[in-house]
């Protein structure tokens, strides 16, 4: 750029930026090229360039001033930031679904590797050579879990009660309690899918009332299916009731179809009793049961079905089974995690399972960490959620810190820290509550702690780190 293209430009500015490919050679681009790739690092450089030069200030002193690398770095951290990493999970939700939902266990991921980083035999029966169905040993390992005829997976609970409408109630009335037609996350509304699919919806009952006789009255000609819906999270207390399903699997006529959106995924899990589990509604007579595999179950993102076997034949031959069924990650750990379940293995319990089990160890827990940090931190007791859409209204006591200091700054600081820490703010304090660290999690937590304030104030318990000697890993 010129002075003549720019007469108000200073005679003495840098106009000359520095090439892009000589550049992306500098020593303090090498993290971010290895963690973004260098096609993305080559297109934020030329992004800011280009802001660069469409600036006032460029246009009137140039590259003069500019922290050329200071600005790279902050750009490229905040892109790093949208990548997947692994966090510390301190908010007592134990199934988070920001966070993930349910962690896979790491006996469970290293069983199925084989499978998955080589070929296997996803759709191919080897008995015989011929083309399998996408299936595998999952249709027997749900029928044993549960008791149903058959099962089935796709890829989220979602697209379970979508493919139940669209398969077996197009076209045809679909009745709900008007306390079960809910939305949850994302906007997800039980109306809506309904219409999407194609069925008529048909309501039925009162806010907090829905009786059988309800149910019963609705039935015309044209209905294809009752529907049950978990409540997922939220609940209604006092003056309520609700059909009995064995009695309504008992009235409904042969040809209008039970089903069930279970959705926590409970099934023979002992710390839950107060969630009605898949096998009782299944013993209880629904046709069909489906409930999500990243709950309670502890496994993958997906969408199990249940039940009748001829029904779910018809599911597995409606057109949209392509566009919902998973792939051999999925299909894989969904097993493994089964056989595990069924030999009542530790591996095979889900996460909220285990966590809830152990939640008095969060005292130990809870003191060791005032001990390691005295003038930082202090003890509370708390309430731990199961979370993820499952037991609403039930909480569980345990023992979590309140870390000294601003809690909105700690709260942003602790989230960028190495190995990020999600707390929450209560009542104007900011808090790990330790019902939701893991074991192996919370050493990490230990260190990333101990970082954070040896690089905040220069020392940990009063001590200078200078004349501390760890190991870090």
């Amino acid at each position: 750029m010129s002075q003549k293209s720019n007469p108000k430009a200073h005679p003495e500015a840098n106009y000359r930026l520095p090439q892009v490919e000589q550049l992306l050679q500098q020593d303090f681009l090498s993290p971010f090229i290895k963690s973004l790739s260098r096609p993305v690092v080559t297109m934020v450089i030329r992004d800011y360039f280009t802001q660069i030069r469409q600036s006032e200030s460029f246009k009137h002193a140039g590259v003069d001033g500019l922290d050329i690398t200071q600005a790279l770095s902050s750009r490229l951290h905040g892109v790093l930031l949208q990548r997947q990493t692994a966090v510390i999970n301190a908010t007592g939700t134990i199934i988070h679904t920001n966070l993930g939902r349910s962690p896979i266990d790491p006996a469970l991921w290293d069983a199925v590797k084989a499978v998955n980083t080589g070929y296997n035999n996803l759709e191919l029966k080897l008995e015989d050579g011929k083309r399998g169905q996408r299936k595998g040993l999952l249709d027997t390992l749900l029928c044993a879990l549960t008791g149903a005829e058959a099962g089935l997976l796709v890829n989220n609970n979602a697209c379970s009660i979508y493919l139940l409408l669209h398969a077996l109630a197009k076209g045809k009335e679909v009745i709900v309690s008007r306390g079960e037609q809910i939305q949850i996350g994302g906007g997800f509304r039980i109306p809506d899918i309904l219409a999407l699919s194609g069925a008529k919806l048909v309501e039925v009952g009162t806010t907090n009332i829905t009786t059988a006789d309800d149910y019963i009255e609705a039935i015309t000609d044209n209905t294809a299916m009752v529907l049950i819906v978990h409540q997922s999270n939220f609940v209604i207390r006092g003056f309520t009731e609700s059909a009995d399903i064995k009695e309504l699997s008992r009235r409904l006529p042969k040809e209008v179809i039970l089903a069930v959106d279970q959705g926590s995924g409970v099934t023979n899990e002992p710390h839950f009793p107060e969630e009605k589990s898949v096998i009782k509604y299944i013993a209880s007579g629904a046709d069909l049961v489906c409930f999500s595999g990243d709950k309670i179950l502890g496994g993958p993102q997906a969408g199990i079905i249940c039940g009748d076997a001829s029904l779910v034949q018809r599911l597995e031959k409606n057109p949209m089974m392509r566009a919902f069924r998973p792939g051999r990650v999925v299909l894989s750990l969904i097993e493994e995690l089964l056989v595990r379940k069924l030999n009542e293995q530790e591996s095979g319990r889900g996460i909220s399972e285990r966590q809830v089990a152990q939640l008095s160890s969060t005292l130990n827990k809870a003191d060791r960490l005032t001990q390691l940090f005295p003038n930082h931190i202090e003890i509370c007791p708390l309430k731990a959620v199961v979370g993820g859409g499952t037991l609403p209204d039930i909480d569980y006591d345990c023992w979590g810190v309140i870390l000294a200091g601003d809690p909105l700054k700690l709260s942003r600081e602790l989230r960028l820290a190495s190995t990020p820490i999600i707390g929450v703010i209560q009542r104007d304090k900011f808090i790990l509550n330790l019902a939701s660290v893991t074991d192996s999690d919370f050493e990490l937590l230990i260190l990333q702690l101990e970082d954070y304030l040896y690089l905040k104030e220069g020392f940990i318990d009063g001590h200078c780190r200078g004349e501390q000697v760890r190991t870090v890993v």
